[in-house]
Parts: structure tokens; C-alpha cells; sequence
């Protein structure tokens, strides 16, 4: 990665005030030197001397309320008037894993000199002189304290089973979905739909889905398990309600039966119910409500969830509970914000009461001091308008209690990041959007892992890295060959992130706007290692990047400086790509 110094006559006007301590800094510039020494050394590859090419620059205004206070030398060097208590945590966490993996302490004095001098802390002689006194003794305690814990989320999602996939059948069949009993034999020309699965408009066998859980040793132990929906397969015209909770249950039983006595904690997908992305509101009673869905879903996952979980998924599809002291999980029913839900004709603001749930859930977590995870289906940028913006609104209220968001839907593998409404500008949160287990349409099969900030008092629970596993179809449907999965990728080494946290991640797609071999590297992996054979050329990659941009819909001043010489109707337009599912 390319570095560039970092001046610290740049950033906010100082006051008099800020001048004056700098005559008075004495034995806290140390601790500060110090500080900026650990940040360089947890980022080996990445330092804070280090900014990302091409990457839209910050907004210099900060909003003091919301943030730490620290010396106003910190503060040009690194923009740290933006930093979060959430974001704090997390920094810190990243401190003490690259302190351990940094053996030599002549080159921890190095670096410590440098910074120094280059944040003008004292004269060069100085500099020098007293990190030398200081560098063993500081570098031995950092070494010798307790390492923070780390936890491991196993994230599922899109698994899609189909109870008729059948080897050999079609692949291109003209149904929306093929590999099936009724698709029939492929053209004589033309292989048949593989073992294992197929690159095409078709899901999983259970094998398959056995194979993956079966298979997640070398991925874990994991703490916990996120999974976000979508069950039963997509030959949508077909289904009865019978269907959907025969798979609901055949699926619950093989997660309960390869993960055993870790937790599991799901959230409901469009697909569960039929007709499909039918979600009728908790007014609607009757045999047109959604009774028969939740209470099932209530059954199958009692025993996961706690009585209060249990009694709103009842109601409505959504619950929180806590997993562990310090974090809550809070599960939401995004179909009340699908575009594709005909029920949200009725009332598409808040159907069914969750967004002002979700309020008083992030309420009592601020209180209590707790932070929260939240799970869904679908992703908050795929919304309709009004939830979508309701909830971007959410979002920037709670950013100091917001941990992580976690999502799928799109099959693929993204990202969505939250800017603040007031200038759309400062990154303030970043929802994952993990890549599908189905290989629906033409990809690898696949899961995630999240590796977060563990379980330990004051924890910032936020995402530290993520990993995402794949099998490889090409190779598992030769001959004789038996299905193998492994890591396609960890997100911070692949795509040269300082950490994992929102500023990451826009930094990363503005890279990606003038980086075209960055872009292709992005462009593989968001299709699981089997991307089309058609190339992304110049509309598709903005539009794709703009995608990473927009956590509210219909918004398209979000892109705006992605594409600077283009109007904004034109940016909107870039939008206009085809969903998976």
C-alpha cells in the first residue's frame, strides 16, 4: 500500500487554547507517542502514516458531543475528532493483536521515533533519546498483559434447500428455478446438473447443506450463530404452506444436529412464507395471518430463545434477548420493509409496530450501557423509502450503541455503510451483507465467519475481521472427488484495511473507484470465486460500488461524490441492477 505523511498543520483551525498546551505537554506527550506507537504497530500493513489512495476525504467538522476529547496533536495527525467510543474499543483491540505479532523492539523504537518527530511531540534529539530510555520496559508490560478475547460468529444465510434437486436434470430448464425432478434432461450437448450443485438457476441439495455443516470444523469453534433466513428453495409458484415448514423443520434439525449445543439465533426470511414475501402485518387475523409461520418457527427454535423472544416471534417474526452480558441481539422481520411484501400496501411506515420495538430495544441497551447486534434478512438499503429511511434515522441516533449489523438477502457479498444525515458524509456504522450457501444463480457455495470483540467487561462487541468459506463446484462434481471447503478470503489482509470499522470500508470503495485491479479482486469474491463471464466494465463497477454506498434507498446523493461529473437522476440510474433472489 502506498503511505503518505500526514501533516499536522492540517485539519481544524487550533485555538489559542490548543497553542498554548503545546508548551505544556511534557510527560502526557509520552503516553500519546505511545498511543500513536501501538495504532502504527496494529497495523503493520496499514499505519496511521498511511492514508488510502483515492479515498474521499473526511468532512474537518466534528460533532464534540458525540465523540472523545484528546490532544489536539492526535487530532490533525489522524482526524480523531470522528473517533467513537464503539470505534475507541475497537482500536484498541487491534492494538493488542499487532503489539503481540511485533517481535522486535528495535524496530518498535524505530517507529516510535519516527511518529515523534513527525507529530513534532519534542525536537528529533529528544525523541530519540526518550524513547530509548523508554521502548523496553513498554513494549515488556504491553506483551505481559491479559490479551483481550475474541469471539467467532458463524454466519449462515440463503440456504435454499431443495427437496427435488436431482443430479443430471437440466440446469437451463425455462422454469426460474432448474436441476429439479420437472426440469428434464439437459440438451444432448450439454452436461447435467452436478452432485454437489451447479453453477445456474438452481439451489442446494440437503447433501450439500450436510456437507457444509458437517465441514465447519477448521472454521471454528464458533461462540455463537447468526442466521438470517431464506430456507426453502425459489420454485415459489409450487409451494404450499406444508412445504415451507417441512423445511423449515428438516433444516432446523441438521443445524441443531452438526452444531449442537452452540447457540443459534435466526431471523426470518422472505422466502419462509407463501406466497412468497407474503408477510401480512400482526393486525391481519386468520387463516390470512401469519400465525401458522411464527408459531412453528417458535416451536422448532424454542430451544434457542428465551420467553420474551419466543412471545414477540410470535407476534411478528422479531425478538431480542441477550446473549452474553454487555451485548444484545436484536433479530428483525425485514419483510415489513419489502418492497416485494403487497401486504405494506395497508401501511408501509411501520406495520407491525418494529421500528418503535426497535427504539425501545436500543433505548434500554443505550440505559444499561449495553451494545447491540442487529440480524436480518433483508438489507436496510433494499427497503422500502419510508422504513428504509426511518431506520437510517436509527441508525445515526444509536451509533455509540450499534455494534455490528448483519444481513444477507442478495446472495452475494457486500456492504452497506451509514454516513450521518447531516452532511452524509462521516462513515458512522457499516452493514454486512454475507454471501449466500446456495449457489443461486451461478455461484459457489458458501458461508461467513465474524470474528468480533469478545466476551469480556466493556467490551466493544464490534466486528474486528471477517472470513468467508466456500466450496469449490468445479472441483467437487469431478469424478471421484469428495467436497472440500475452505477460506476463500479474510477481509482486513485481502483488501488492505486498518481495521474493519465504517471509515474502513468507504476508504475501501473509493479505492476500488480508480483501483481497477482492486475492483476485480472485489468483484471475485462478491460472487463467492465464480464471477459471470461478462466483464464489469465502468457502469457496472459504479453502480456496484454505489451499491456499498447506499444503506437507505432511493438516496442517491450518497454517491455523489463516486461519480462528481455525472447528475444525480444519472447516479440513481446506476442503481438499477438485477437481484439474485
Amino acid at each position: 500500500m502506498p503511505r503518505h505523511g500526514v501533516s499536522p498543520g492540517q485539519g481544524r483551525p487550533r485555538s489559542g487554547r490548543e497553542q498554548a498546551s503545546d508548551r505544556s505537554l511534557g510527560a502526557p506527550c509520552l503516553r500519546l507517542l505511545w498511543l500513536g506507537l501501538a495504532l502504527a504497530l496494529a497495523l503493520p500493513n496499514s499505519p496511521v502514516l498511511w492514508s488510502p489512495a483515492e479515498a474521499h476525504p473526511l468532512p474537518t467538522q466534528g460533532h464534540p458531543a458525540k465523540f472523545i476529547r484528546i490532544a489536539p496533536q492526535l487530532q490533525e495527525a489522524f482526524g480523531w475528532w470522528n473517533l467513537t467510543c464503539p470505534t475507541c474499543k475497537g482500536l484498541f483491540t487491534a492494538i493488542d493483536f499487532g503489539l503481540r505479532n511485533q517481535a522486535s523492539v528495535a524496530w518498535v523504537g524505530s517507529v516510535a521515533i519516527k511518529l515523534c518527530v513527525l507529530l513534532k511531540i519534542a525536537p528529533p534529539a529528544v525523541c530519540q533519546s526518550a524513547v530509548q530510555l523508554f521502548e523496553d520496559d513498554m513494549v515488556e508490560v504491553w506483551t505481559r498483559s491479559p490479551a483481550s478475547p475474541v469471539s467467532r460468529v458463524l454466519f449462515l444465510t440463503d440456504l435454499h434447500w431443495d427437496h427435488d434437486y436431482l443430479e443430471g436434470t437440466d440446469p437451463n430448464c425455462e422454469n426460474p428455478l432448474c436441476c429439479r425432478r420437472d426440469s428434464g434432461p439437459p440438451p444432448a450437448s450439454q452436461p447435467g446438473a452436478g452432485y454437489w450443485g451447479e453453477y445456474s438457476k438452481c439451489d442446494l441439495p440437503l447433501r450439500t447443506l450436510e456437507s457444509l455443516l458437517s465441514g465447519l470444523g477448521p472454521a471454528g469453534p464458533f461462540d455463537m450463530v447468526y442466521w438470517t433466513g431464506d430456507i426453502p428453495a425459489h420454485n415459489i409458484w409450487q409451494q404450499s404452506r406444508q412445504d415451507q415448514l417441512r423445511a423449515l423443520t428438516t433444516i432446523t434439525a441438521l443445524v441443531k444436529k452438526f452444531l449442537g449445543p452452540v447457540p443459534v439465533y435466526p431471523a426470518v426470511g422472505n422466502h419462509e412464507s407463501t406466497p412468497v414475501n407474503g408477510f401480512p402485518p400482526p393486525f391481519i387475523k386468520g387463516n390470512q395471518s401469519s400465525h401458522w409461520l411464527y408459531e412453528a418457527m417458535a416451536e422448532a427454535w424454542e430451544p434457542w430463545l428465551p420467553a420474551e423472544a419466543l412471545r414477540t416471534l410470535r407476534i411478528g417474526g422479531f425478538y431480542a434477548l441477550s446473549p452474553r452480558p454487555g451485548l444484545r441481539l436484536i433479530s428483525l422481520n425485514m419483510n415489513f420493509c419489502s418492497r416485494e411484501n403487497f401486504w405494506l400496501l395497508i401501511n408501509s411506515t411501520d406495520p407491525a409496530g418494529q421500528l418503535q420495538w426497535l427504539v425501545g430495544e436500543l433505548q434500554a441497551a443505550e440505559d444499561q450501557g449495553d451494545k447491540v447486534h442487529i440480524i436480518g434478512h433483508i438489507p436496510p438499503g433494499h427497503c422500502l423509502k419510508s422504513w428504509s429511511w426511518n431506520y437510517y434515522r436509527i441508525v445515526e441516533r444509536y451509533e455509540n450503541t450499534l455494534a455490528g449489523q448483519f444481513f444477507g438477502h442478495t446472495h452475494v457479498d457486500e456492504f452497506e455503510v451509514f454516513y450521518d444525515e447531516e452532511t452524509l458524509s462521516r462513515p458512522l456504522s457499516v452493514a454486512f451483507l454475507a454471501p449466500s450457501a446456495t449457489t443461486y444463480i451461478g455461484l459457489n457455495p458458501g458461508y461467513r465467519v465474524y470474528q468480533i470483540d469478545g466476551n469480556y467487561s466493556g467490551s466493544s462487541h464490534v466486528v474486528l475481521d471477517h472470513e468467508t468459506y466456500i466450496m469449490n463446484l468445479t472441483e467437487a462434481n469431478e469424478p471421484g472427488a469428495t467436497p472440500h471447503w475452505y477460506l476463500l478470503y479474510r477481509a482486513r489482509e485481502t483488501y488492505g484495511l486498518p481495521n474493519a470499522l465504517p471509515t474502513a470500508w468507504h476508504d475501501l470503495v473509493y479505492r476500488m473507484r480508480k483501483d481497477t485491479q482492486l475492483f476485480q479482486t472485489f468483484w471475485f469474491l462478491y460472487h463467492k470465486g465464480h464471477p459471470p463471464s461478462e466483464p464489469c466494465g465502468t457502469p457496472c463497477r459504479l453502480a456496484t460500488l454505489c451499491a456499498q454506498l447506499s444503506a437507505r434507498s432511493d438516496s442517491p446523493a450518497l454517491c455523489r461524490h463516486l461519480v462528481p461529473d455525472a447528475s444525480l437522476p444519472d447516479v440513481q440510474s446506476l442503481w438499477s441492477m438485477p437481484l439474485l433472489c
